[in-house]
């Protein structure tokens, strides 16, 4: 039983920046999750895209910290803290996930709040398939 839709770090900059990479299905999924109160960014996809960034491995249209304010300002969205309990059970998550810190984080965050995880990953989609963590396809 899950309690809201988590998106991934990707899926959270496409609903942002309007890319057509994000299918109206998903997006009419997360509107419905938002309209509820059930739409939760994890605080590492926040540090995720600061990173990505600083290395100009994406571009925004406007300066990080605006961008992040404005996104995590859309209704309905809450963004979940990196809470010990979170940090606990990133490091250890059963076997077959991949070592990026930021995907264990995101991971453990949907498992500890019982959350759907909403990306196109397919490490993350594949250690759902082994019943890890519950996953909806962006």
């Amino acid at each position: 039983m899950s309690n809201g839709l988590l998106l991934d770090t990707h899926v959270w900059i496409w609903l942002n920046n309007g890319s057509s990479e994000l299918k109206p299905a998903a997006i009419r999924e997360i509107d419905r999750a938002a309209e509820n109160g059930e739409l939760f960014i994890s605080a590492i996809s926040v540090w995720e895209i600061a990173t990505l960034v600083s290395k100009k491995r994406i571009l925004l249209r406007t300066a990080i910290q605006e961008w992040i304010d404005q996104a995590l300002s859309q209704p309905g969205v809450e963004l979940i803290p990196l809470l010990p309990a979170i940090a606990v059970e990133s490091t250890a998550l059963p076997d077959g996930l991949n070592a990026d810190p930021a995907d264990r984080i995101i991971v453990a965050t949907a498992r500890i709040r019982s959350l759907t995880l909403m990306t196109r990953d397919d490490n993350m989609q594949r250690y759902a398939k082994a019943g890890y963590v519950i996953v909806k396809k962006a």
